[in-house]
Formats: C-alpha cells, sequence, structure tokens
C-alpha cells in the first residue's frame, strides 16, 4: 500500500491516510467475495471478527499511552490490519485465534514500535506468522470449496459455532490448500502422477485461481487510483515468475509449473495488498525494485526447502529487515543536485570528516 512519492519538492498534492486506507478497504473486496463465494460465511465471519477486534485493540492501546483516539482510529489502519490477516485465515478458525493474531499485529508489532509509521514490520503479516508457528494445525485447515448455499455447503449458523469454539471442522469440511498438497506430495510421485491422482477436493485449485485472479483486479485498483506504485508487485511477481520457471525447467517432474506458484496461492495478493504496505516497504523506486525482487526470491527459497508452503508472510517479514540497508544504498538524486548520495559515498564522506 505504498504511497505514490514525487521526487519534486513543488508537488502540492496531499492525501489523507484515512483516504488511502479506505481506497485498500474498497480494493480488497473482489478478493474478499470471491473467497467467501467458494470457501463460505467463515471467510466474512473471520475478517469482521478482525476487523472489530482491531478497532477495539487500537482504541484501548491509545488510551493506555494517553494519546487522541479521534484522528487515529479515523486512520483506518487498525481496520485495514483487522481486514488483511482476517482474509489471510483459514475460514473456520476458532475466535480465540483471531485474537491471538490481532493482538500480535496491533498492540505488539504495531503500538510497542511507537505506533503508525513507526513500525519496522507489516503488522497483519507479524500476527499470521505468530499464529502459523504457534498454531500449524488450526492454521492448516482450510475449508474446503463447497460455497454458500451447496448441499455441503457450511451454514451461517454453523459457521458462528466454529467461530465461537462450539464445534469442530471435520475431515469432510476441511482440505489442503493447492501448495500444502503438492508440497508433502512425497519425493517419489512425479508431479504428473500427482496431478492424476486427483489429490484436492473437487473444485479446490480452481478456485484458489479465481481468488487470485480477483486479488489481481483488487491490486489493479489500487494501481488505477495511484495507491501503489507498479515497482513492488511487477518485481515480486517477475521474480517469482523467473525463479519458478528455471526450477520448473530443470525438473518439471518434481517442481511446480510458474502458474501455478503464481495463482496457487497468496503470491498476488501479497504482491499488492501487504509487500506495499508504505510503512515497512522500500521507499525509492529502485529500493522497491530490489525489495519486491528480494520477496519473490524468498518465496521461491523457502516455498521448495521450507517447512512452510507459502512463504509470503515470512518472505516479507525477512525483507522488512533491509529494508534500511536498501534505502541507505539507493537513495535518490536531491533535487537541485547532480548525483545520488550513494550510501557508500555518504560513508566515505563520515569518514573524511571523522579523519579531519
Amino acid at each position: 500500500m505504498s504511497l505514490m512519492h514525487a521526487s519534486s519538492p513543488h508537488t502540492r498534492a496531499t492525501t489523507s491516510t484515512g483516504r488511502v486506507m479506505g481506497w485498500v478497504l474498497l480494493a480488497t473486496l473482489p478478493g474478499m467475495l470471491t473467497a467467501t463465494y467458494y470457501f463460505g460465511w467463515g471467510v466474512l465471519l473471520n475478517v469482521l471478527l478482525a476487523a472489530m477486534l482491531g478497532i477495539m485493540l487500537e482504541a484501548g492501546v491509545l488510551r493506555l499511552r494517553q494519546r487522541p483516539l479521534g484522528m487515529a482510529l479515523r486512520d483506518n489502519s487498525a481496520l485495514v490490519t483487522g481486514v488483511l490477516l482476517g482474509v489471510s485465515l483459514p475460514p473456520l478458525v476458532p475466535w480465540w485465534l483471531i485474537l491471538v493474531g490481532m493482538v500480535a499485529a496491533i498492540v505488539v508489532a504495531k503500538h510497542l514500535f511507537g505506533g503508525l509509521g513507526q513500525n519496522p514490520f507489516n503488522p497483519a503479516m507479524v500476527g499470521y506468522a505468530l499464529l502459523l508457528i504457534a498454531f500449524p494445525v488450526e492454521m492448516t485447515q482450510w475449508a474446503a470449496p463447497h460455497g454458500l448455499f451447496g448441499q455441503e455447503a457450511v451454514s451461517p449458523g454453523e459457521a458462528l459455532r466454529h467461530l465461537l469454539g462450539l464445534a469442530s471442522p471435520t475431515d469432510a469440511m476441511t482440505g489442503a490448500t493447492p501448495l500444502d498438497a503438492f508440497k508433502h506430495k512425497g519425493e517419489m510421485i512425479l508431479a504428473s502422477e500427482f496431478w492424476a491422482s486427483d489429490p484436492l477436493p473437487s473444485g479446490t485449485l480452481g478456485a484458489w485461481n479465481n481468488v487470485a485472479l480477483a486479488w489481481l483486479v483488487g491490486g489493479g485498483i489500487l494501481f488505477v487510483k495511484r495507491i501503489i506504485t507498479w515497482h513492488i508487485p511487477v518485481s515480486l511477481l517477475g521474480t517469482l515468475t523467473l525463479m519458478a520457471t528455471v526450477l520448473y525447467a530443470i525438473d518439471p517432474s518434481h517442481f511446480a509449473s510458474p502458474l501455478f506458484h503464481l495463482l496457487g496461492g497468496a503470491a498476488i495478493f501479497g504482491a499488492f495488498f501487504i509487500a506495499t504496505d508504505p510503512v515497512s516497504a522500500a521507499t525509492s523506486r529502485r529500493g522497491k525494485l530490489w525489495y519486491g525482487a528480494g520477496i519473490g526470491l524468498l518465496i521461491m527459497v523457502i516455498r521448495p526447502t521450507g517447512a512452510y508452503p507459502d512463504a509470503v508472510a515470512f518472505a516479507v517479514l525477512l525483507m522488512n529487515f533491509a529494508v534500511p540497508f536498501i534505502d541507505y544504498y539507493t537513495q535518490p538524486r536531491t533535487y537541485g543536485h547532480a548525483r545520488a548520495n550513494r550510501g557508500i559515498k555518504v560513508r566515505q564522506l563520515d569518514s573524511d570528516e571523522e579523519t579531519s
């Protein structure tokens, strides 16, 4: 969600944080509604509870810090964090899991570092990564795509019972994600044999593909409204596609196709809605390219070799660590100066001053 930063000091247009976050919320609707259409009412319940908890936790921490509530709550940042985390979770998780994730996102990742604009890590991904590490069973029970009103669909009342912890998901309701299923297919099973065995519940792969395309539509809204620039999404998805193509060309029997990596998980969602966070992402245009490329590379390193099949959250958080380094070495040319202040040049000037 990085704002478009103009290089000219004469730019007078201003955009409020609340307006930007409002457009981000609007842009999440295609992906959120498509996910709800395929995976059921649990998606909406997750989002609503996470958003409500985000606002409540934000207000509570602001009161403890003796900060004014009005302006901070009107910026919609806590609401966006709740929506992004809620839509990332499996649809039938209990309420306490969402609460733990939101506490990690709002209280720990955001306010313990000083609040909006001070957090070095993406809050939603901090919450998601914590939940994935601490509660791997609950986080891998993703609902099968039974839809909203079909014979096998989970009713709104039943979804609410799951949210309240009054029921447990059954094997008929849940299934692995495409990335998880492919990752755990076994070394001796060829990719062609894996897909021939019909390993996923009916319609799962198509559902994930359509949800990914819906997130692409939402990302297009952010780009058209100039909420984000093209640098991070294009470099992230381009690097991921390049690496997936190389691996697939080397061994198509054991590595998935580039299209599968693009549409079978959270790559597009992460590229447009997570990696572009204006606070934790790189700021310069060149820096954004390196930042996005690093995330795409890490995703394709972790997916085949790591313990977690999707890896978007971990890749983003790892590159959040690198943002100060990237920004230091990709400083743009200052207006009125002939050359950019490269990081190495700044360091050399500091060394000369100490010597003198």
